[in-house]
Formats: C-alpha cells, structure tokens, sequence
C-alpha cells in the first residue's frame, strides 16, 4: 500500500537506518527506510483502528523491512486464535530477518498456549530458519514457566543446525531455561546433548544475566567444553 510506505518514508530517521541495517546485516540496506519501533507499533495500531490492516496483511511479500515489522505487530494485535494462526501461517513463509521473527509475539498465543503445540512442532522441523526460531521463541516465551514440560527442551537441545539465528535461538532458549527451569536445564549441560558451540554459548548467556546467582555461574563456568 503506497499510503503506508509514504507514511513510513515521511518518519525516516536515516542514523536510525544505519543503526538496523547494521544489527540486520543479512538484509540489504536498501530494504530500510529508518523507523523507529514504537513509531511502527503506533502505526499498527491506528492502521487496525482505520481499517488498513486487512488490505496490507495481503499484500505479501513487502519490499521494506519497517513493512514486515509493521505486519509482525498487527498479528501480535489479533484477538481471535484461529484468525491470529492463519495470519502467522501466512506471513511466516516471508519472515527474512531474526527481528521481525522476534517481534511477532501474539497476545492471544499467552491466553491459549494449548492451541498452539502442534503448530510449534510442525515449524521446529519444518527446516525453514525463521520458522523453527520463531517455534523456539514461542516455546521460551510460553512453556518455560507452569506448562513446562522436559519433552519440549530435549526437542530444542536435538535440533542441530548450520544456521546461525537457529543455533543463537537455541542459546537464548538453554540460558533462560537455566534461569527458570535449572536443574533440568543443567543437566542438558551436564549431559552435553548439544552442539559445542551452542553448548558454550548458552553458558556465556547464563554466565552474563543478572538472573542466576554467582554461585551457579562459577558451575556453569565448569561445564564449558
């Protein structure tokens, strides 16, 4: 929708460009204008309230990196899970960059986690990057807390990828788990059911959050391969 890319292009902040382009290195600079995030949910916002949202979830693939962000937080504003999940299903197929796959975090998702388990599975082994980080992403947002279950955290400790946002995910995943789920997470360590550079990645993470007590960290220095 040219309405939309002419409201984004009169926000451009072009140091704020350089600054995205460079955390997202993957995509070509040409693909960002330079908005910045609360202007974008803002805008999502008042596209929902107009009407807007509808024509523009259509109109895939996007050619900007602010458009895909601007999609990712419509989704994260639908309130029915059905519609919400063919959204998701619909756009995750054109998710080209680890931030946009970050960003899109459905509200409803935390009301009906249930609904969504056989969803994340079928994305965690779909072989697709952004599918199986944002299948990981919502196991660590979701399942780390009163639904955790072992099953879940012995699928993401298998998955062995060449992938670099896979393997960061996973990382992100193994020290938050460490945080709220440590003694069955340590022992992944313990055990060394991952990859090495994921193994010790994990441990730097744990290692640099002001979660975990001193004393678990002087361990999880010891695991280090």
């Amino acid at each position: 929708m040219k309405k939309i890319v002419d409201i984004l292009k009169s926000q451009k902040d072009d140091k704020y460009k350089e600054f995205m382009s460079n955390l997202t290195p993957d995509l070509d600079k040409k693909c960002f204008i330079g908005v910045r995030t609360p202007e974008l949910r803002k805008l999502a916002r008042q596209m929902i309230k107009d009407g807007d949202d509808k024509k523009f979830l259509k109109e895939l693939p996007h050619k900007y990196f602010e458009e895909n962000q601007l999609h990712a937080f419509i989704i994260s504003e639908t309130k029915d899970f059905d519609k919400c999940m063919a959204q998701v299903e619909e756009f995750l197929p054109y998710v080209n960059n680890w931030a946009t796959c970050d960003q899109m975090s459905p509200k409803v998702f935390k009301k009906q986690s249930d609904m969504l388990l056989p969803y994340l599975d079928k994305w965690m082994f779909s072989g697709e990057t952004y599918k199986v980080r944002f299948a990981i992403g919502m196991y660590m947002q979701h399942f780390l807390g009163d639904k955790f279950d072992l099953i879940y955290m012995l699928r993401i400790a298998d998955i062995k990828s060449d992938e670099y946002y896979i393997n960061m995910e996973i990382a992100w995943y193994m020290a938050t788990a460490l945080y709220k789920q440590w003694d069955a997470a340590v022992k992944v360590l313990e055990e060394r059911l991952m990859d090495k550079w994921v193994h010790n990645k994990t441990i730097q993470k744990a290692r640099e959050s002001y979660r975990i007590t001193d004393e678990r960290k002087e361990y999880l220095k010891s695991l280090k391969q």
